[in-house]
């Protein structure tokens, strides 16, 4: 368990930051600028406080009232960044073992084989990290830091400087360390799909304060009304069970409460529960239930809320039973539906609009 409650003045900004997580993947998430690499920074150890207190597992790593800072080199976390800070004068094992040497000998409990299988990198064991690829030089960053046998393991952006094809090689891994190692992560990130994939808890920061806190789904959409920089960054993301995979289509069926979604591939396990990002911009709305069309996602719901911006109109809608879905029309159509708040509607989007890589999976009983 990691409890962070911690205040700091750099210059003009102002960062206030309180959480606590345990098990599974914390995300930090926010614009840039908004204050995550800074609270990073100072669970790391990188960087003092001005007020706060930062325990891990009970044990107190800072807390300016009494006086209390655990050097970074004792507090057996473990730091990977945007740049995989490699050593170059060290082959890829050696980068590899020196990890291992801030693991104490009676708790090395991370296996170096289990480590560079889980990563993919028996291959590149035996060169520089010179002759990698940035997505290579990730991988082994990562078994840098897992080798360390950290108490919490801390992700600063692993995948800004890559494109993305080397991301979608590297979520899975992450999800695997996520998985098969036991170790807690927080993980930094500015981009809503990465998160989706990975966290089971979501921190939202905002010029410096705590915004948001909660499971994927309910953090996001708690500030899904909130005012995008244009309609195209609006998105909601749902949450639904798998019910259905079907092998002749190459298609998945979810269950949400409001409706049936359709996904690409396959999405997880029958009773399991996936994260989907609808953007507002594919969302169609209609008064009456549509027949025959090619559309096969649809939900139901009332209309709670208006925006306006331009031509531009922002619905926010209160799902049935569970959740909200935000889908943007021009004022023209808004005017021919008559919709205004409490109006009943259903909300379609199509299977090829929805990004089935980004696809987020929970277990049942941990949501």
């Amino acid at each position: 368990m990691i409890e962070v409650d911690v205040r700091l003045q750099v210059g003009a900004f102002s960062l206030d930051v309180a959480f606590a997580n345990g098990a599974g993947v914390t995300a930090l998430f926010g614009q840039s600028g908004s204050g995550k690499s800074l609270t990073l920074s100072i669970i790391a150890g990188l960087i003092k406080p001005d007020a706060g207190y930062v325990r891990l597992d009970g044990e107190t790593l800072v807390d300016v009232a009494t006086g209390v800072f655990v050097p970074v080199s004792r507090r057996r976390i473990g730091l990977v960044f945007q740049d995989s800070n490699l050593f170059p004068h060290l082959s890829v094992k050696q980068n590899l073992l020196y990890g291992r040497w801030f693991a104490p000998r009676g708790e090395r409990r991370i296996d170096f084989d289990a480590v560079v299988e889980t990563l993919g990198i028996a291959n590149l064991v035996s060169r520089s990290p010179t002759r990698l690829s940035g997505g290579e030089r990730q991988r082994v960053a990562i078994g840098r830091a897992l080798l360390s046998c950290p108490r919490l393991l801390l992700l600063d952006e692993p995948l800004a400087a890559l494109d993305m094809q080397r991301k979608l090689e590297i979520l899975p891994l992450i999800e695997r360390v996520r998985d098969e190692f036991d170790v807690p992560i927080i993980y930094v990130s500015h981009a809503v799909e990465e998160v989706l994939r990975l966290a089971s808890r979501v921190v939202i920061i905002d010029a410096g304060r705590v915004t948001s806190v909660g499971e994927p789904a309910e953090a996001f959409n708690r500030i899904a009304g909130a005012p995008a920089a244009n309609r195209f960054d609006r998105s909601s993301i749902l949450a639904a069970t798998v019910e259905e995979t079907s092998v002749a289509h190459g298609l998945t069926k979810l269950n949400h409460p409001a409706g049936t979604i359709w996904v690409a591939g396959s999405a997880g396990n029958c009773g399991s529960l996936a994260r989907v990002i609808v953007k507002a911009t594919d969302v169609i709305l209609s008064r009456v239930l549509p027949q025959e069309i090619s559309t096969r996602s649809i939900l139901s719901g009332k209309v709670a809320n208006i925006q306006f911006d331009g031509a531009i109109a922002t619905i926010e809608i209160d799902l049935k039973d569970d959740g909200r879905l935000l889908a943007t029309i021009t004022r023209g159509a808004l005017e021919d539906l008559a919709l205004k708040p409490g109006s009943y509607v259903y909300a379609l989007f199509k299977t090829a609009a929805l990004d089935e890589r980004a696809i987020g999976m929970a277990s049942a009983q941990g949501e």
